[in-house]
């Protein structure tokens, strides 16, 4: 096959759509390995199978941990380390609360009551793993573990890994608007992804990037309105169990790895400019590209190089 022919596929996985590109000659193989990849890693991590990983863990709260591959271990410990790192603006079990904030079927917020019943159920420091045996559990009973802000960008590097294995040197991945990249483009070029803008149709600019992942959280991707008009977006705040509201609405991060950029993208849009810009400081070579409430836009310096703006679009580099 001519190296510079590109190989496209599309398909559902993780409740999102999924799409790939690949250049080279094992890139056909490479696409299936991939679209069999996503059905393996929803079946260990998605916690609405009851078979997976993720599910059994959530089942056997406060009873037992149970046994799980090395892949939930290993995102399970990541996030772990994200949520000490931003002192539980990040946390993975944050699913009681994702349950009472019922996107998909929601016209009102839950009651105060009920979120004050669940909040106490929500802290990563209850999830106990176990390196050695490679096991999980969660201390107690209706707790849950939910990977919505890390596993997609798991699944990204996952891919970009199974590229390299079958000798693909030009691929991306966009994973429900998570998007992962390898390499450049067939002639040397590199990728661009666009940032959408959080109000208005179209572009805050596009960002010029060789082998990284670009990650978007924004609170115009799933929210609902309630009777009197208020939006309420997806975002949860863990410590105070309500959708975050920190004058950020979009957060891109741009780094080596997706499951990095995927967690932190949360936690940063969860924790505000400045202390947002500290938690990317802890990362090595993650840069970002952030929104306030006042559509004003700015970018971390290490993106100066990379980062195209859209006409009309003013940036503050910080």
């Amino acid at each position: 096959m001519d190296n510079s022919a590109a190989v496209e596929a599309t398909h559902t996985g993780m409740d999102t759509e999924m799409a790939h590109k690949a250049f080279g000659r094992h890139s056909v193989k490479a696409l299936r390995a991939v679209e069999n990849e996503a059905q393996r890693l929803e079946c260990l991590l998605s916690r609405f199978l009851p078979e997976s990983d993720i599910s059994r863990i959530n089942h056997s709260a406060g009873v037992k941990r149970e046994k799980i591959s090395p892949e939930t271990y290993e995102i399970l410990s990541r996030a772990m380390e994200c949520s000490a790192i931003s002192q539980g603006l990040f946390d993975i079990t944050v699913g009681p609360l994702a349950d009472l904030w019922d996107y998909k079927h929601a016209l009102e917020p839950p009651a105060n009551n009920k979120i004050e019943l669940v909040l106490p159920l929500v802290s990563y420091k209850d999830l106990e793993l176990d390196a050695v045996q490679k096991t999980a559990g969660l201390k107690n009973s209706g707790q849950s573990v939910d990977l919505g802000g890390i596993g997609k960008g798991f699944a990204g590097d996952r891919f970009m890994e199974i590229f390299q294995e079958y000798g693909v040197t030009s691929a991306f991945s966009n994973i429900g608007g998570n998007v992962s990249t390898l390499g450049n483009k067939p002639d040397g070029s590199p990728w661009r992804v666009g940032i959408r803008h959080p109000r208005l149709n179209g572009l805050i600019g596009a960002v010029a990037v060789t082998g990284k992942a670009v990650v978007t959280s924004g609170d115009y991707e799933r929210y609902f309105l309630d009777k009197e008009g208020r939006r309420f977006h997806h975002i949860l705040n863990p410590i105070t169990g309500y959708p975050a509201e920190s004058g950020l609405v979009s957060v891109t991060v741009v780094a080596d790895s997706a499951m990095t950029a995927d967690a932190l993208s949360t936690v940063v849009f969860v924790a505000g400019l400045e202390r947002g810009l500290a938690l990317i400081e802890k990362y090595p070579r993650a840069e970002a590209v952030l929104v306030d409430a006042k559509l004003r836009v700015y970018v971390t310096r290490g993106l100066r190089k990379y980062f195209q703006a859209s006409a009309e679009i003013n940036v503050t580099y910080i």
